[in-house]
């Protein structure tokens, strides 16, 4: 905000000599025709609105604005007022209204202002009236050139109108629907959701934040933050969060991990975390300082697996004046590491910010005003490719971006819908939430198609004690099989048992689900690269460990009508053995189970030679033998119908029960 008002002040300055000898400048807007009895009103208006105008930020001049309303319902000819009614509604949210009284206070006196061209652009670029912006901006583009002023901001606002044309004329086919139930008259941001969409927190400035303070910047409540649910694809009403989320002070969302179990705030200048224990939020806290330095940290992302956090960094140490980039920091041993700054093809000169890392791990959302954006921010989108590069960001196109701002995209872990802050005509007054739902593939600029749906699985459910069904908070952890290497680990809410877990395709995935005093579950899923999003819900009951449970070993793999395992099946067998380690009396069965294809002696012998390969590898691990023992049940004891593929694939399996604990 100081840069522009230099700006101006520069433009003042530097060009009212230029129609000293021209204009005739409506200095006092007391120059009233008549003076009747609204004229003491009308004078003690503007004397107000004066008063805060002059003083040139941004709260002021929305402090302004209701006092020279009042003097305009007086006279509104006069073209001072009006012009200043117009600047007043570009420096707020309102930007749209500004162009009425610009366009009449030029066309009362031409010579209103030095900076009436400026202003006149700004006001046509901000209704997406892009070639009449241009048409003003050329005309104060060759006043400033043939004064041999610098020219540079207004060449931006050029190209800016130009690459609003060209978006324009070939808009997205997306839906933007404004989320009522969530708004109020006053400014609702930087909406953050769960990747299964079960709930919303948000930033909002309405009326009765926790310390009931007003900012004296710009006249606007406290942020505080609020939260809704959906209930049957339906949001509800929104709720203050109340402490320790909130304080006295600003507290404003920026992050939130895939499965809502984790958010990150805004601060201080300062990027703090949360976590929900249960059905409360801890106390937040500060991000260690490798994250969080001197200048400014704002808008933070979380990774599908919590191993990159993706935020955004001040360029200077003054906020006010800083522009931000886009830095990622990599967790390695439980430690954030050095956060290093993405590359320019993502970052620019100017400003990014409200960064969002999709669950599908690869695709970047973010707001900014560089790039080809059509005016303030507008969003993009990146995707990071196999070797570690970032494509070229794409822009979101019109109408999901505007001239105005648009900012804090969040996208859908399906790829379909998104949610975003922006400020339209349709809006409250101030900046409003609105979800977007896409078609299936969108066509952006230059005839690039993207087939916008994610190439994931979500995985969600609960998590319970197999005989009492109690909610239990329990370790969850995703392993890719093929590696033999951890993807990422989760834990389960100790209240709801809740768990949600985001698989990106082309991975053979095997999940463990453990907590002491239990057996343990596993499941695979492999799924191919090309694999679609889809939601699969897998309620989980784990059983105390006592004689004759049965667990079945979901990721040990051989290969065809063999008993050779294949090394995918290690990860899971090696959890086993840690079992037995932590348990030293226990004593199992490994079972071999088959499908009822072909003969059932020689599935017997086949499923006996399973068992007996995981038992070997056992051995070999340094499991005693005599805690041991390999059986072939051949296909005597199905879990499924053999009548169809899927049925026959859960048919054949290992199992191993509790003999002895």
């Amino acid at each position: 905000m100081n840069k522009k008002l230099c700006l101006i002040t520069y433009f003042i300055f530097s060009f009212y000599t230029i129609f000293a000898q021209k204009e005739k400048i409506y200095i006092d807007l007391l120059e009233f025709k008549t003076k009747d009895e609204g004229y003491e009103i009308a004078k003690f208006n503007v004397k107000r609105g004066d008063a805060l105008y002059k003083k040139n930020k941004r709260g002021s001049w929305l402090k302004a604005l209701p006092y020279y309303l009042e003097a305009y319902e007086y006279n509104s000819e006069n073209p001072e007022l009006n012009y200043k009614i117009g600047v007043s509604y570009l420096e707020s949210v309102q930007k749209k209204k500004a162009l009425s009284y610009l366009k009449k206070a030029y066309f009362i006196e031409p010579y209103v202002s030095p900076l009436i061209h400026w202003n006149l652009g700004r006001a046509y670029q901000y209704n997406a009236d892009f070639e009449n912006a241009l048409n003003e901006y050329y005309m104060f583009s060759d006043i400033l050139e043939k004064h041999g002023a610098p020219v540079e901001k207004v060449k931006k606002r050029i190209q800016e109108c130009k690459n609003g044309k060209i978006l324009a004329e070939k808009p997205v086919d997306a839906m933007i629907i404004r989320l009522d139930i969530l708004n109020s008259e006053y400014p609702d941001y930087a909406p953050l959701i769960s990747a299964d969409k079960s709930m919303m927190i948000f930033t909002s400035r309405r009326k009765g934040s926790t310390g009931n303070l007003i900012s004296e910047e710009d006249g606007l409540w406290f942020e505080d933050i609020y939260v809704s649910y959906n209930k049957n694809g339906k949001w509800s009403e929104p709720e203050n969060v109340g402490p320790p989320l909130n304080t006295e002070g600003h507290d404003a969302t920026v992050g939130l991990s895939p499965d809502g179990q984790k958010l990150f705030l805004y601060r201080n200048l300062d990027i703090y975390v949360s976590e929900l224990k249960g059905d409360k939020w801890t106390k937040p806290v500060p991000l260690p300082p490798v994250i969080n330095t001197d200048a400014a940290e704002n808008s933070a992302c979380i990774s599908f697996d919590g191993k990159e956090l993706y935020f955004i960094r001040g360029k200077t140490l003054d906020p006010e004046t800083s522009n931000g980039d886009i830095y990622v920091s990599k967790k390695n041993n439980g430690i954030w590491g050095k956060a290093e700054k993405l590359p320019d093809r993502i970052n620019t000169r100017y400003d990014e910010d409200g960064v969002f890392m999709h669950p599908d791990g690869k695709t970047l959302y973010f707001s900014s005003k560089g790039h080809n954006t059509m005016g303030g921010y507008d969003i993009f989108r990146t995707v990071k490719q196999e070797d570690g590069t970032w494509s070229e960001p794409v822009n979101l196109g019109f109408p999901v971006n505007s001239p105005d701002d648009d900012l804090y995209f969040v996208m859908a872990a399906s790829g379909k819908e998104g949610y975003y802050s922006s400020v339209k005509k349709d809006g409250k007054g101030f900046m409003d939430i609105y979800k977007i739902d896409f078609p299936e593939k969108i066509e952006f600029e230059e005839n690039i198609i993207t087939d916008i749906e994610a190439k994931l699985t979500v995985v969600e459910g609960t998590v319970s004690d197999g005989i009492s069904g109690d909610k239990l908070e329990a370790e969850i952890k995703i392993y890719d099989n093929e590696k033999n290497e951890e993807v990422l680990s989760a834990v389960s809410n100790s209240v709801s048992g809740k768990y949600l877990v985001s698989l990106p395709s082309g991975k053979n995935y095997g999940m463990e689900v453990k907590k002491d005093g239990y057996l343990f579950y596993s499941d695979n899923f492999n799924i191919p690269e090309t694999g679609k999003f889809r939601e699969i819900i897998k309620n989980i009951k784990l059983y105390p460990i006592k004689k004759d449970v049965k667990v079945i070993l979901k990721n040990i793999f051989f290969d065809f009508d063999k008993a050779t395992l294949r090394p995918e099946s290690y990860a899971e067998l090696n959890r086993l053995k840690k079992l037995t380690d932590d348990n030293p009396n226990l004593k199992i069965e490994i079972s071999g189970h088959t499908d009822n294809r072909g003969s059932f002696e020689y599935n017997l012998k086949l499923s006996e030679n399973r068992a007996k390969a995981v038992v070997d590898y056992l051995i070999r691990k340094g499991v005693n033998p005599e805690r041991l023992t390999a059986r072939g049940a051949s296909w005597n004891e199905p879990v499924d119908t053999n009548d169809t593929e899927a049925g026959r694939q859960n048919n054949r399996r290992v199992e191993f029960k509790i003999i002895e604990n």
